[in-house]
């Protein structure tokens, strides 16, 4: 567990740094949607075509990811039916707030220092990257446009890097087509800065605002959290106790279910300048206490074993 502790310790230096340049940087007011959006066009789909190239998909059909995909659909429907009331928006970014799992930057160090094999958290990755990914940001562009046609939702996926950058990672891993070192180097290099930026423009949002300020977003960020470090890791158990997993894979998956919301999310929330505020705190707070979350899961699983 101290050395997992080094995936937190990383990630809050990192938005700290943020944080420090947002507060007194002397950055200009639109540096935090600038940032983002070089993350959106270039950094982040080189690092998706990386890792799901890389990718074996074939992890895609187990057991243990069927409980944590129904898990985390669960918490999606959960928070659309507790906020129905709020714009298509603010429902799908808020709904990925609170089941969209930070499966890769936070997620490998605890697969690998806590669980001990660092592949129980792949298939989770694929999904979220070639299944929930594509349908929540068509979602989001048919939202944001105002069109729904069938033009719009075939051509949205052609518009949007981080698509484009799953789909060709996919068609690398399923082909099995060799990237030349000429163009595989520069993507790589860019792919290893889109986390720091993102954490970066994180930080520099928390410096322009508070966490939880009054406001209409302030209830559905603490609902988001709820869900995403409480609420899933006790279906994802519930469900792996119904489907007749072994203790250790039910131990696995449940902790992998209470890791806190990706800032990938945030990054879309930016993209498409809706729920922001909302998935700022969200991803803020879940990371704050996961930690906790995983350590009473930890205890808990050894007293019952």
């Amino acid at each position: 567990m101290i050395l997992a502790l080094s995936g937190f310790a990383l990630i809050a230096a990192i938005v700290l740094a943020g944080w420090a340049l947002g507060r007194w940087g002397g950055l200009p007011d639109d540096a935090e949607s600038a940032l983002g959006g070089v993350v959106f066009a270039v950094l982040a789909p080189c690092l998706l075509f990386t890792g799901v190239s890389a990718a074996d998909l074939t992890v895609l059909f187990t057991r243990s990811l069927l409980v944590f995909a129904v898990a985390s659909g669960l918490c999606f429907g959960l928070f659309a039916l507790l906020f129905r009331r709020r714009d298509a928006g603010t429902r799908v970014l808020g709904a990925l707030a609170g089941g969209y799992t930070n499966a890769n930057y936070i997620g490998l160090p605890i697969a690998t220092y806590v669980l001990g094999d660092p592949a129980l958290v792949v298939p989770i990755i694929m999904v979220q990257l070639l299944l929930i990914t594509p349908a929540a940001l068509t979602l989001l562009e048919i939202i944001t446009t105002g069109r729904a046609s069938w033009r719009t939702v075939a051509a949205g996926p052609v518009r949007n890097p981080l698509i484009l950058g799953v789909l060709a990672g996919a068609a690398v891993s399923l082909t099995g087509l060799h990237v030349p070192a000429l163009l595989a180097a520069p993507i790589t290099a860019l792919a290893q800065a889109a986390v720091p930026v993102v954490l970066l423009a994180f930080g520099i949002s928390l410096a322009r605002r508070w966490v939880l300020e009054p406001g209409p977003d302030r209830r559905p960020a603490v609902v988001a959290v709820v869900l995403k470090v409480v609420v899933m890791p006790a279906l994802a158990f519930l469900l792996a106790v119904a489907v007749g997993l072994p203790h250790e894979a039910r131990y696995a998956v449940t902790v992998l279910a209470a890791l806190p919301t990706a800032q990938n999310v945030f990054l879309y929330a930016q993209q498409f300048r809706t729920g922001v505020v909302l998935v700022r705190d969200a991803v803020f707070l879940s990371t704050l206490a996961c930690l906790p979350a995983m350590l009473l899961i930890s205890v808990v699983a050894r007293w019952s074993a």
